[in-house]
């Protein structure tokens, strides 16, 4: 692998998430009825940062979830899977607006995983979602509704998502990965 090369710093993410957070209240003229589900890892402290930019913005409280989404992943007889997570769900999903939050949007897998999820969680009136990164490659018809930043990718380059609550830094790398197509 090459060296990283930094994308987006501490304070170009803080400035994208409360971007991201006005743009999400626009979307939905206002906070009612929204509720946050952050799929886990990096997109639960992500969905925390958008509630406190609402909070902030608006003086409202917005409940944040935990969605994991092991269990529903479309490749678990190819890879290990990981320990099961826990889901949280911080309030009834029926009738909600339910914004999912993550850290990169690539294939959209993740993505069909989690709504499969949630549908086994309960019926939202809508549902929504915002990344940190698009970095396209979409295999399945998914697309954000909020983005921080577009950053078209080679398959052949990895894109890195690091939160302080979890490695102790915020930023977003890219690097080039050997022999991947």
């Amino acid at each position: 692998m090459s060296e990283p090369t930094t994308v987006l710093s501490a304070e170009e993410m803080s400035r994208a998430i409360r971007r991201m957070s006005h743009e999400l209240l626009e979307l939905d003229a206002g906070a009612d009825d929204v509720v946050l589900l952050g799929i886990i890892t990096r997109g639960v402290p992500l969905a925390h940062r958008v509630a406190a930019a609402i909070a902030d913005a608006e003086g409202t409280s917005v409940p944040v979830g935990e969605l994991d989404i092991t269990m529903y992943r479309d490749d678990l007889r190819d890879n290990p899977t990981r320990p099961v997570g826990r889901t949280v769900i911080p309030r009834s999903l029926d009738d909600a607006v339910v914004v999912l939050v993550d850290d990169v949007l690539n294939s959209g897998r993740t993505v069909q995983a989690a709504l499969h999820a949630i549908a086994d969680l309960g019926r939202p009136r809508r549902i929504q979602l915002m990344v940190l990164v698009d970095r396209g490659h979409r295999e399945l018809p998914i697309q954000a509704d909020v983005v921080g930043k577009d950053l078209p990718t080679s398959r052949s380059e990895r894109v890195r998502v690091h939160v302080a609550e979890l490695d102790g830094v915020d930023e977003v790398l890219i690097e080039r990965t050997e022999g991947r197509a």
